[in-house]
């Protein structure tokens, strides 16, 4: 289920380098903090099902662009890796351990592009029974 809300999504290695991004937000786009965020169209949106989206990384803050035009607002994105929810229909099993696994929407990933429907979240670095930890660069 997307979010409705602020999530705090947990990161691995916390201490690591901070990379952080300022992204100009899609039109109507809502990003809530903590949400897997995507490039579609070169423009930050919430993470969803659909092909040739890019992962950028966790929203740091959340942002409202309802009624505004394309890059009015920008949404602060941290890359790293992350812990998000396994889709309960697609799980991201051990044998995925270090391949890609997929957007479902702003806090799931899934096991397999969902016969090419679904763009890539990043690469499985652990799979915890509370979440999938995805190292998106």
């Amino acid at each position: 289920m997307a979010l409705t809300g602020p999530r705090l999504t947990p990161q691995m290695g916390a201490d690591a380098v901070v990379r952080d991004l300022e992204v100009p937000v899609a039109a109507n786009a809502v990003i809530y903090q903590g949400a897997l965020v995507v490039l579609e169209n070169g423009y930050a949106t919430a993470g969803k099902t659909a092909t040739g989206l890019v992962a950028l990384g966790r929203a740091e803050e959340s942002v409202d662009n309802t009624g505004g035009a394309a890059g009015a607002k920008t949404v602060r994105v941290r890359r790293g890796t992350f812990k998000f929810k396994n889709d309960a229909t697609d799980p991201v099993g051990q044998a995925s351990l270090g391949k890609t696994c997929y957007i479902i929407d702003d806090e799931t990933v899934a096991a397999t592009d969902g016969t090419a429907t679904r763009s890539a979240a990043g690469k499985v670095l652990g799979i915890e029974s509370d979440g999938i930890w995805v190292e998106i660069l």
